[in-house]
């Protein structure tokens, strides 16, 4: 087989699949549904008051005053009415701001009651666990959405979300991801070239999240029940977060899908817990992955090494890398950067997007598969085994609670073990990961 021939032809049919694609994005000028600009501002709604949701209001709001399109956050929504209470308060006199008492909802419910309201769009910031669930909900209530990454934990939430990621491209509705390197000029630009050939024929690729512990699991105080501390403590619970391979690692896996043109076929991988020790650190998650994932590139096999860490006192690294038959890029050292936060440029784009300024963006799909990869490589990890892409999002791993209640008993969480407990094929595992992970 001629390996560089096929590859051109690859990259040939991608360019041209992207092209058509773009072409019928590319409606600026058309408003979408929800928003009527003489009824006033964007009404925008936070569901999620921990510090990436109020962040990402604060860039919401730069790109209002960026795009001259007015924007008002006007409802707030967290399973806590202490985090309500203080996001609330952080926004005290801030322009753009208008929170009443009936706009701020608490419980497990007031992401439906926010959904309720009269809101444009809807920035979906909670942990990953319920992200499928409140995502789902905002397609059907016919809302815009910013959606934090990743958008899922789990094949079966995934399924659940790619489902209503399509809704949502039926209904037109506009969905921009935090998977923000897909707004950075410099990325972009260079994306285009590796594209266009400038490094050749893809042959493999690197991917890294190498550094210290991000946030260590809460201590549990006696009033709280099972879901109440697993959800403050969300980082350290693997059905909440996604373990660190998926909550942080999905950055750099997407600009590689991105850079391949597509997800992996399979991963086989490796991991556990060297620095986050039972003793010291609550919760189930590992702290370090490595996955060898496998891409299909035209017919050919492509390797990209992948590596996810939380280590103290190592050496570190966040970076993507490709390498081609005629040089290597870090997927954004090809062209200049913008001037703008590409934290800033997501909402300046979903904005655009929203109002007709703009090409339609939709974007679910996209983090969808990113999310899934690291996934993969989770799993792969945790059982042991090399998996395949399509074997493990067709079968039934679901790690959410069977029940959602403050008043439940949740089973005590168990530190994945590979090779114990695991049958060979995921829709089997089902039993094994309650028992061994």
């Amino acid at each position: 087989m001629n390996i560089q021939r096929t590859a051109r032809i690859y990259r040939r049919e991608f360019l041209k699949t992207a092209a058509v694609a773009s072409a019928a994005a590319a409606t600026v000028g058309v408003v979408r549904p929800g928003y009527v600009a003489e009824a006033g501002p964007l009404k925008v709604g936070l569901i999620g008051c921990g510090g990436r949701g109020t962040g990402a209001v604060r860039n919401a709001l730069q790109a209002s005053d960026r795009t001259g399109v007015p924007l008002q956050l006007v409802a707030i929504a967290d399973a806590f009415k202490d985090k309500v209470d203080s996001t609330r308060k952080a926004f005290e006199g801030v322009k753009g701001v208008v929170l009443k008492d009936d706009m701020c909802f608490a419980g497990l419910d007031a992401y439906q009651k926010l959904l309720a309201t009269d809101v444009n769009y809807v920035i979906l910031a909670t942990p990953p666990g319920f992200r499928p669930m409140h995502f789902e909900a905002a397609v059907n209530a016919g809302k815009h959405i910013f959606c934090e990454k990743p958008v899922g934990t789990d094949a079966v939430g995934i399924r659940r979300f790619m489902a209503a990621a399509k809704k949502s491209e039926e209904k037109r509705l506009s969905v921009v991801a935090g998977t923000q390197r897909r707004h950075d000029g410099s990325y972009i630009e260079t994306i285009k070239k590796i594209h266009a050939g400038e490094i050749g024929d893809i042959l493999a690729g690197r991917a890294y999240w190498c550094g210290g512990p991000v946030i260590k699991a809460r201590e549990r105080k006696p009033e709280w029940s099972d879901l109440e501390w697993q959800m403050r403590a969300w980082y350290s619970f693997c059905w909440l977060s996604g373990d660190n391979i998926v909550e942080q690692h999905i950055h750099n896996l997407d600009v590689i899908n991105w850079a391949l043109g597509g997800h992996p076929v399979a991963a086989f991988a490796s991991g556990g817990r060297a620095w986050k020790t039972n003793e010291d650190y609550l919760g189930n998650i590992w702290d370090n992955f490595s996955v060898d994932y496998e891409y299909n590139l035209g017919g050919r096999t492509v390797h990209v090494l992948s590596m996810s860490r939380h280590w103290n006192n190592s050496a570190g690294g966040v970076f993507e890398e490709v390498t081609g038959t005629k040089g290597v890029s870090n997927c954004h050292d090809l062209a200049r950067g913008q001037t703008e936060t590409a934290m800033v440029q997501e909402h300046m784009d979903l904005i655009d997007s929203i109002t007709g300024k703009g090409p339609y963006r939709n974007e679910g799909i996209q983090v969808a598969e990113s999310s899934f990869t690291a996934i993969l490589g989770r799993e792969a990890a945790y059982t042991g085994q090399k998996l395949t892409w399509e074997e493990l999002l067709n079968s039934d791993l679901d790690l959410m609670p069977k029940e959602l209640s403050f008043e439940a008993k949740l089973p005590a969480p168990v530190i994945p073990v590979p090779g114990k407990g695991v049958a060979a094929k995921p829709k089997e595992r089902k039993a094994g990961r309650k028992k061994n992970a």
